[in-house]
């Protein structure tokens, strides 16, 4: 199997072009090269594919076999990859994923290929049950959720995936790794979640660490940095209609959710690390 490792901010994948690859058992190929000792080492495996609907199809697995619906940082390089390897010759193209149709702007660098990727993610949704997150609320904005113990006050907002926001003074020194998988297979999270620990810096600037379900800690999650900007606009902490630059630890991401529009604008780098070619024939 041909592939490429990409990243976008350090959330890395291997990309497999689908018009000329078929991969089988995608969730055992994810696994495997997934691994970062034994394979190749990514967060996942993206499969770029033909489509009936769009330029292209992105289809996601984590780095534990299960099938994503959607990731901001992981679709900039499908457009990428797209451009860069001649799938499609235009600079604004559609990608059909399992949330729904994403639309795409590539700028280009000096050398022809893109830099940068600005993607218009859609509208969040901010229904409990349809995030899904149980409650008796019609939304959770700043809702207390006990954990372990210990409450903690959640924003939910899905962006095709679902989402918990949780605000912190502190988030260098979390101990991510004890309370991350609690916060994702919470009871009410029927479909587990992903969850931000985010830190206010200035009403333009939010920091954040992120434990993707299915993934464990990432460098950075692309609808999550749209969620923490949704979310921290709903709580009063960022100013309504700006631009919002999140830090994450593999680097920045400009957000903008118009709430009037109401759609979620994202931009960001993407990144080719290497092609290679991996024998898959053991796997059955």
């Amino acid at each position: 199997m041909k592939f490429t490792k990409m990243h976008g901010i350090g959330n890395d994948y291997v990309y497999v072009n689908c018009f000329k690859e078929t991969v089988t058992n995608p969730s055992a190929v994810a696994k495997f090269v997934s691994d970062r000792h034994f394979g190749i080492g990514s967060d996942g495996l993206i499969l770029i594919k033909p489509s009936d609907v769009a330029d292209c199809e992105m289809d996601m697995y984590n780095l534990d076999g299960s099938q994503g619906a959607m990731c901001g940082n992981g679709i900039r390089c499908v457009a990428k990859y797209a451009y860069d390897y001649g799938i499609i010759d235009k600079t604004s193209i559609s990608v059909a994923t399992k949330s729904g149709i994403k639309y795409l702007d590539l700028t280009l660098g000096d050398d022809g290929k893109v830099a940068l990727v600005k993607v218009n993610m859609g509208s969040p949704i901010l229904t409990a049950n349809q995030i899904p997150i149980v409650s008796g609320k019609e939304q959770v904005i700043n809702e207390p959720l006990d954990v372990d113990g210990t409450t903690y006050r959640i924003t939910g907002v899905s962006m095709g995936n679902p989402h918990a926001i949780v605000y912190m003074d502190d988030i260098d020194n979390l101990e991510i790794e004890k309370i991350g998988p609690k916060f994702e297979n919470h009871i009410d999270f029927p479909d587990r979640i992903n969850t931000e620990f985010v830190k206010v810096i200035d009403r333009h600037t939010l920091q954040m660490r992120v434990w993707e379900r299915g993934s464990g800690e990432t460098l950075a999650c692309g609808t999550g940095a749209c969620a923490v900007a949704v979310a921290s606009t709903l709580n009063g902490l960022v100013d309504e209609g700006e631009p919002v630059t999140v830090k994450l630890l593999g680097g920045d991401l400009q957000i903008l959710w118009n709430p009037q529009e109401n759609l979620v604008y994202m931009t960001g780098p993407a990144t080719t690390v290497f092609d290679g070619e991996i024998d898959l024939s053991f796997l059955k």
